[in-house]
């Protein structure tokens, strides 16, 4: 074997070397430099972003509720001035969304004095409790019954606290002694007293 079939590696360049490593330095040290300001601009647009849309946004509505509040069945429960107990019943009652103390009633009934001598019942197709006066107000085929008499009238007022029932006409009904007519009723006491006004004609049955 002669010395033209060995290869002589010739020694790696050390210059190169230190330049390349001098660049990458160079790279690493900016990017460390970069990289902190670049994260910062980041946040401080975030912040813009957040701060701009916070200022330009409309205010939240608050939403209304779905709808008036609404009692299936409720039954009220009181007693007027003179003791007697009465009761408020209806298919349904709705708060006024306007007014909440005006609770609107479909097909109420009013018993007064149920178990008494004397007993009251007003039946309507609907009408309005009023918290606030204590007041009943019927309409619309308003009918009483009571032990005395039944008349059919147009609109009624039943005042929870005095315990006395007026309503107004056009007023049909019939008592012990006969058909009455008339434009406006009272009922006063314990229902021992009922006065008409107002075009009254009676027809007297004979005994």
């Amino acid at each position: 074997m002669s010395a033209a079939d060995f290869a002589i590696a010739a020694p790696p360049d050390r210059r190169e070397q230190v330049l390349r490593w001098r660049r990458r330095s160079r790279l690493i040290r900016a990017l460390r430099l970069a990289l902190p300001g670049m994260i910062g601009l980041i946040l401080a647009g975030l912040a813009a972003a957040v701060a701009y849309n916070a200022l330009t946004a409309e205010p939240i509505q608050p939403r209304e509720s779905a709808g008036p509040i609404r009692l299936v069945n409720p039954r009220f429960v009181g007693r007027d001035e003179k003791g007697r107990a009465f009761v408020i019943t209806a298919e349904s009652a709705t708060r006024d969304p306007k007014d909440y103390q005006r609770v609107m009633l479909d097909r109420p009934a009013l018993m007064v004095d149920e178990q008494g001598p004397d007993a009251i019942r007003l039946v309507a197709n609907a009408g309005v409790y009023h918290e606030g006066t204590f007041k009943l107000d019927l309409h619309g085929g308003v009918r009483l019954v009571s032990s005395k008499a039944a008349f059919d009238t147009a609109t009624t007022l039943f005042d929870t606290k005095t315990g006395e029932v007026v309503g107004s006409g056009p007023i049909q009904g019939s008592g012990s002694l006969g058909e009455i007519n008339a434009k406006s009723y009272a009922v006063y006491g314990k229902g021992e007293r009922m006065i008409f006004k107002g075009g009254v004609h009676t027809r007297l049955d004979g005994k």
